[in-house]
């Protein structure tokens, strides 16, 4: 048990742990204490010293992150010499610092653009030495603005402890240290997954996305183009909170009118290919369990996880779903389905894609995704980039009516909206899963076993007297848990020649996509709990909760598809995948092939 301690903060007597840093305990007790390197969800490194406070009897003020609380301290968080020693770091930092704030994807979003104004700090301080470097645009997703980094290393630990990708370093030492890639090759020559949770963690803007707003205006207001968008489920559970709305409440109505407003001709949803991937997956699975085929199944929406594995675990690879997905899906629908409905040339339809996450930008770039006869996802916007839409155009999203989406490929349940959150992938199949092996719905559709883990592995068998053979699972969050589970499946075969599981769902981001690494900057572990809960209250309110259910599925599948895992829905819906150099993330040959 851990040793109970009391201290006092600003003469606020304070009974803790002593495994808890000052900051922690602070917090929990209402205490503020400024931090700009610390993030609660990441192992302290008091690399910027900002969080300086006083301990009665040390001879000199402490860093508040890395100082683990014992019985009897009492400390002070400000005094004079704690606030001139952070305006120093403060003007120290800008001195060195790319203040175009203006022009910068996080303004407003800045942490230490919050510092300073709470401060008072200016740029005129210390004399500009700042010697401006280009900035690394050779990722398809990521750009890396050195001028804008103050080395605080949450970007390296992010990618290094929670990710295990490694595609960021530290280099050099003392005050000429910097983030940089193997041999400063830049992000699209390092194994780099394109995940995105560098984009999320950094408090400054120095690592975003790249951005894709202007080419997608262009598109809207070219009236030869015919331009229609899909989102993904979790971009509905982040948007109010940008808003100035409930943070987690799921806003689809006024998602789709703020779309209208930007002058989108057609809306279409991703949740309606999540029930469509469900069907295909869900089909794979079931013939690969009662045929002898390899298991277990992996689940294969993730990009960042698809990219990941072909990196480092290649000789896995037949056992991910050959499903694209659910953008993949939908994009390569738009342009051939759609089209023919609609009677709408493919060649002036642009597929927009609203996404969480900023691997999406790498995935629509994937040489093979263009079954369509085209590229089928033209542009991907992050949630980042849609609000930034939205303001732009000076839409009221708070007060805007609730509106629907256009018929054909907009419907969606329950078990679709769920694919947002960690664990619901996994959920949404095995509702579809014992239909499609017992003819009936489970008694219930809510597995809440795999829900509510933000950064670790679930398990569960799911048994019942109907089923043929109890179903193993097994759900990872974030690449860092993904590498230990594949370890373990990798291990088994070795030992047995097979693995205990049927079937494993791997979210690149730690909770699903709703901590995806195109959402709102200054997401915490929690704040991803609050939006997948959202989108669970969304699943409980609508009235269709299995895939199977959907009538605008079982429609395309009669109209157009004929059946899941058909011919044609192969060779639109499904995929292969390649071996990736783990130094430069490159491809290297191809290791699997459509069926």
């Amino acid at each position: 048990m851990t040793k109970q301690v009391t201290v006092t903060i600003d003469g606020k007597e304070i009974n803790t742990t002593a495994d808890k840093t000052i900051v922690k305990a602070a917090k929990e007790n209402g205490i503020h204490i400024p931090t700009l390197c610390y993030h609660p969800d990441l192992k302290p490194t008091g690399s910027c010293g900002i969080c300086v406070v006083e301990i009665e009897g040390r001879r000199q003020p402490e860093r508040a992150c890395t100082t683990m609380c014992s019985e009897g301290m009492n400390i002070t968080t400000n005094t004079k010499i704690l606030r001139d020693a952070r305006k120093m770091i403060l003007e120290m930092i800008l001195a060195d610092h790319d203040t175009d704030c203006p022009a910068c994807m996080a303004n407003g979003k800045c942490e230490l653009q919050d510092l300073c104004d709470n401060m008072s700090v200016t740029t005129r301080a210390i004399p500009k030495k700042l010697k401006m470097q280009p900035v690394d645009m050779t990722s398809p997703s990521i750009q890396r603005d050195p001028n804008k980094c103050i080395a605080c290393g949450r970007c390296v630990e992010v990618c290094s402890t929670i990710q295990t990708v490694d595609a960021l370093t530290e280099s050099g030492r003392g005050s000429k240290v910097f983030v940089t890639t193997a041999f400063d090759e830049g992000m699209g020559n390092s194994p780099c997954v394109n995940c995105g949770q560098c984009t999320v963690f950094c408090p400054v803007g120095a690592l975003t996305e790249i951005s894709e707003i202007d080419l997608v205006w262009d598109a809207l207001l070219d009236p030869t183009k015919h331009v229609v968008v899909q989102e993904a489920p979790s971009v509905r559970v982040a948007l109010a909170e940008e808003f100035g709305m409930e943070k987690g409440l799921a806003t689809p109505g006024k998602m789709y009118a703020a779309l209208r407003r930007l002058g989108f001709d057609r809306i279409f949803d991703t949740n309606f290919s999540a029930d469509l991937t469900i069907m295909e997956e869900g089909s794979e699975l079931i013939h690969r369990a009662t045929t002898g085929g390899v298991l277990p199944l992996i689940t294969s929406c993730s990009p960042g996880w698809v990219k990941f594995g072909e990196t480092f675990f290649p000789d896995l690879a037949d056992h991910v779903s050959t499903c694209k997905s659910p953008q993949q899906m939908l994009g390569t629908l738009i342009k051939t389905y759609y089209a023919e409905k609609s009677g709408v040339d493919p060649k002036d339809i642009v597929s927009v894609s609203i996404m969480p996450c900023t691997a999406k930008k790498f995935e629509a770039r994937r040489p093979e995704m263009n079954d369509s006869g085209y590229r089928d996802v033209d542009y991907v916007l992050t949630t980042r980039e849609f609000v930034r839409m939205i303001k732009e155009a000076g839409i009221d999203f708070k007060n805007l009516p609730d509106e629907k989406p256009d018929s054909l490929m907009g419907d969606y349940t329950g078990a679709a909206t769920i694919f947002g959150a960690t664990g619901g992938v996994m959920e949404a199949a095995v509702r579809s899963a014992f239909f499609l092996l017992t003819g009936e719905n489970l008694p219930s559709p809510e597995l809440k076993v795999l829900r509510g883990v933000m950064n670790g592995i679930q398990e569960a068998t799911v048994e019942h007297e109907k089923l043929p053979f109890p179903i193993k699972v097994a759900v990872a969050n974030g690449l860092g848990n993904a590498r230990k589970l594949l370890d373990k499946v990798r291990a088994q075969k070795a030992e047995t020649g097979k693995s205990e599981y049927h079937f494993i769902e791997i979210m690149a981001c730690p909770g699903g996509c709703v901590g995806g690494g195109g959402q709102p900057f200054g997401c915490e572990f929690v704040d991803r709990g609050i939006r997948a809960e959202g989108l669970y209250t969304e699943d409980t309110d609508l009235p269709l909760r299995y895939s199977h259910d959907n009538p605008m599925v079982n429609k395309i599948y009669e109209d157009y598809l004929e059946k899941p895992n058909s011919k044609l829905a192969h060779k639109l819906l499904h995929t292969y995948y390649f071996e990736r150099s783990k130094t430069d993330g490159k491809a290297v040959k191809e290791v699997t092939h459509k069926h």
